[in-house]
């Protein structure tokens, strides 16, 4: 099994990176499946439905978020009917949305999970304590399970990792919009990468306007971040192969595209 996982996009620039970038990627790795964060492609929060559409028609099959799930309220409009979009799944029961999606791709299944990391983001219920069983649950369905781990802190990203090294196929971090340089396999055979990056402006800070985010570090004043419209475009994703009958990680390549 192949597939490709597309890093926080943001904004215009992020949408343009897609559509410039994404045919590329998909004739070079020929991917069974494509996902793609996308909490901060409307305005840099949250997800509009025009734009959920926009990406399907794209090609994205699967569709994640993270902290900013709900900051557009839009999304309260069509969440429920949207099959494919996947929201945090340690949240309280009663948060509308699902934390896992079940694809199916010729004869097997792999189910998409978008996870909060709990430190140093103050929303959420603890992952570890969350998916302690629920894990086990999936693999009797699926043992092809890929992990969407939205979280700051770096060590948290590799603990869980490890934590779950052997029963998950892959915990591919995002939030941090920085692609790392630590994409490998661990000894039980899930591939990890601390975080995918983001895909957006490339002269930016982390897809945002730099002199706004600056702005903030002097003054340390409460002030809107603008989404950086013009410049180059980056657009930032990870390529994983998967053993089709263990569900355990062949192949991890970070990809970084940049038009500048």
């Amino acid at each position: 099994m192949k597939l490709i996982f597309i890093g926080d996009i943001v904004g215009e620039n992020g949408q343009n990176a897609i559509v410039e970038f994404l045919p590329q990627i998909k004739q070079e790795f020929r991917p069974q499946l494509t996902i793609a964060n996308a909490e901060n492609i409307s305005d840099g929060r949250g997800i509009h439905q025009k734009h959920y559409k926009w990406l399907l028609n794209q090609g994205i099959d699967v569709i994640t978020l993270g902290n900013h799930a709900f900051d557009n309220r839009n999304i309260f409009e069509f969440i429920h009917n949207a099959k494919c979009l996947v929201r945090p799944i340690n949240l309280p029961e009663s948060t509308p949305g699902h934390g896992v999606h079940y694809v199916k791709i010729n004869h097997l299944e792999i189910a998409v999970l978008n996870v909060l990391g709990t430190a140093f983001m103050n929303i959420g219920i603890n992952a570890f304590v969350y998916l302690d069983t629920l894990i086990d649950q999936i693999r009797k369905r699926t043992p092809h399970i890929f992990i969407d781990f939205h979280a700051e802190s770096t060590s948290e990203k590799q603990a869980f990792a490890h934590w779950l090294d052997g029963k998950v196929s892959a915990v591919v971090g995002t939030h941090t919009h920085v692609q790392t340089n630590d994409g490998h396999i661990l000894n039980k055979g899930t591939a990890y990468l601390t975080d995918v990056g983001m895909t957006g402006s490339a002269d930016s800070i982390i897809g945002f306007n730099k002199q706004t985010v600056i702005h903030r570090f002097l003054t340390q004043l409460p002030s809107r971040m603008e989404v950086e419209v013009k410049g180059p475009r980056l657009l930032s994703a990870v390529f994983l192969e998967l053993d089709d009958q263990t569900g355990k990680a062949l192949k991890i390549v970070p990809i970084l595209k940049v038009n500048r």
